[in-house]
């Protein structure tokens, strides 16, 4: 529940990963129904955790897209249901965006516009924000996401799900330059890739180079590795950012998406953005993963 799109009155957040783990990866179908088993009780926790009532309720957001169908489905039909007994607006909201919103429910004075650089499991993007609703994406990935080569380099070292904070705990004890993995579309000028690609990610040839290292190598250090990968990936996603804040000439930066949550990837968005004189603007690793806070706010506006 929020109020005015920048205080939280309340957020409740009931994670599935236990569910998931075993599998190495999102079931859709098991998502999909303990969100029918607990979409209820959830919201219902909020509405007590915010001392509010459903006739006090303005409006009902919820995410209809990108994600999981099912999963989808069971949210958007029960907050219009909620719209509906309550006589309020049903407001879509994209989750993507929605991410980028968590940015002001913790800096409500950030101003625009400014550049986000949006890191997932499904999704890569540097988007530039202009204003209010008016959004230009200036790149994102051309195959797999960040988060998702996480996961999937962490399944091939048997690290588990979810793949992220394995690889960021196990990489604080590894040597991050032992290994130079590749950083795909990362020239020391950026003025020598084509327009579109210069803000553009990849990092399935950084996974392949991973896996085919360690296949060659069995007897390799699992924390170099890991910490060598991580720096790969970081180092990618800070050098375009960076790439984006000069070309924009923009004041502000924000960092969102499940990855955000990554320790050195925050240390290296906020060295960025001291390096390039720009007000770095990043949530909470609660506000960075998946929450109803952030759709609530991307409803308001």
């Amino acid at each position: 529940v929020v109020e005015s799109s920048k205080l939280i009155r309340s957020s409740i957040v009931s994670s599935q990963v236990h569910l998931h783990e075993r599998f190495g990866g999102v079931v859709p179908e098991i998502a999909s129904r303990a969100h029918v088993e607990l979409i209820v009780p959830v919201v219902a926790e909020a509405l007590v955790a915010a001392g509010v009532e459903g006739d006090q309720i303005e409006a009902v957001a919820a995410t209809a897209g990108p994600g999981l169908v099912g999963s989808l489905l069971v949210g958007v039909s029960s907050a219009k249901a909620l719209a509906t007994v309550w006589d309020v607006p049903f407001i879509a909201v994209n989750h993507l965006e929605a991410h980028l919103y968590a940015s002001f429910l913790e800096d409500p004075d950030l101003q625009l516009p400014l550049v986000f650089l949006l890191v997932s499991g499904g999704h890569t993007l540097l988007v530039l924000m202009e204003e209010q609703g008016k959004y230009s994406v200036l790149g994102s990935t051309l195959d797999d996401a960040a988060g998702e080569a996480f996961d999937k380099v962490a399944r091939y070292l048997g690290l588990g799900y979810p793949g992220g904070p394995a690889i960021d705990n196990l990489a604080l004890e590894g040597d991050r330059s032992a290994f130079q993995y590749p950083r795909s579309l990362v020239q020391e000028n950026p003025a020598t890739l084509p327009d579109d690609r210069r803000f553009a990610f990849s990092f399935s040839g950084l996974k392949t180079a991973v896996v085919n290292h360690v296949r060659s190598n069995p007897d390799v250090a699992t924390e170099d590795v890991v910490a060598s990968f991580q720096e790969a990936v970081v180092d990618t996603l800070v050098t375009k950012l960076k790439w984006a804040l000069e070309s924009t000439g923009v004041e502000a930066a924000c960092l969102g998406g499940g990855v955000a949550a990554n320790s050195r990837l925050r240390d290296r968005f906020m060295e960025v953005c001291d390096l390039t004189g720009v007000k770095g603007c990043l949530p909470s690793r609660a506000m960075c993963t998946d929450n109803a806070a952030m759709v609530a706010a991307a409803g308001y506006w």
